[in-house]
């Protein structure tokens, strides 16, 4: 179910971020291979979004299916 929340940080060098939930949750992993969307994959701080948690590698949730959100 798709979740709304704050782009925290995102480092465009290394390609990876964290996103706040909405929720109140933990803060949300965030990598540039999950972004939707045409031309250069990267987030802005602050930025509002949409995405999805989902078990990544190692056990730890991340974010997919991430979209700026209108």
């Amino acid at each position: 179910m798709p979740e709304k929340g704050t782009v925290k940080w995102f480092n465009d060098a290394k390609g990876f971020g964290f996103i706040t939930p909405e929720s109140g949750k933990e803060d949300v992993f965030a990598h540039h291979s999950n972004i939707l969307g045409e031309g250069r994959k990267t987030l802005n701080e602050g930025e509002q979004v949409t995405f999805e948690t989902v078990m990544g590698h190692g056990g730890k949730q991340e974010a997919a299916n991430i979209t700026r959100s209108r």
